[in-house]
């Protein structure tokens, strides 16, 4: 069995679900997760679910901000108890399951706080918000073990020098700060491998991201790769292939994200 699973920060899956045709017909996955739907609960466009050929639909949403879900061609069962990060309830996590040969594979699909423009945490809270979440979701998963498990999501670090355009320019821009990378680094560390990086070596630039700002984002290319996906040990075996869709930044009316894959072969 190959397991394809897709992430994209979608940035409004209602101004963008025609996108979700083209990303199911490039990358035919068999689950996408989603952040930054925008959209409450009861509001999610679920007929392009099923447009899509995915009958299976897991959404935590809220108005205008954050939002998560996942569709799949696969059953999904929800896993109930995930934490309320920070005590906001502000729909930065779902995670559920999928049957595979060996066992089912728990997928957790993560939007992290961008963390605002100045990288103090006692000058901007938002930055504080970003550093407590990274460690509470580093202290929940040295408590609570992965076993066959994919995270995906907008993480919104860029931890490696090869991550961003310039790793001299960014030291002190947030998504690329030392505190970040090393607290991105240790909730990784709880038990996850970093599944792009099997594929592309560290030496070579890769991002997943290019702002709005730049007019002409393909000629100045000033990218980070925010956006990652990470398997846990018992996975690395079953890595397959990887793609990142980089031609949908160029997509009308586009996301600054692009989605991202990876196949397992279970």
């Amino acid at each position: 069995m190959h397991l394809t699973i897709a992430t994209w920060n979608i940035n409004s899956v209602r101004l963008r679900q025609a996108h979700l045709h083209q990303l199911a017909a490039r990358l035919k996955p068999d689950v996408i997760c989603l952040q930054e739907t925008k959209v409450p609960d009861d509001l999610f466009p679920e007929a392009i679910a099923s447009e899509l050929g995915f009958p299976h639909l897991l959404k935590r949403g809220m108005k205008s901000y954050n939002g998560v879900a996942i569709l799949s061609r696969l059953p999904l069962t929800l896993a109930e108890d995930t934490p309320d990060w920070c005590g906001k309830s502000d729909c930065r996590q779902i995670s559920a399951s999928v049957e595979s040969p060996g066992g089912p594979v728990t997928i957790h699909d993560f939007y992290v706080p961008a963390g605002g423009d100045i990288p103090d945490r006692t000058a901007n809270e938002k930055f504080a918000h970003k550093l407590d979440f990274l460690a509470e979701t580093r202290a929940h998963f040295l408590k609570y073990k992965p076993r066959r498990a994919v995270l995906v999501g907008d993480l919104n670090i860029a931890p490696l020098e090869q991550d961003v355009w310039s790793h001299k320019q960014l030291l002190n821009v947030v998504s690329h700060t030392p505190v970040e990378v090393d607290a991105l680094n240790s909730w990784r560390e709880t038990g996850f491998h970093d599944a792009i990086r099997h594929f592309v070596p560290a030496d070579q630039k890769l991002y997943t991201w290019w702002s709005y700002r730049n007019r002409d984002w393909a000629a100045s290319n000033r990218g980070r790769r925010l956006d990652h996906i990470w398997v846990t040990p018992d996975l690395v075996p079953a890595l397959h292939s990887h793609e990142v869709l980089r031609e949908a930044r160029s997509w009308e009316q586009p996301s600054d994200h692009v989605p991202l894959a990876v196949t397992l072969a279970l």
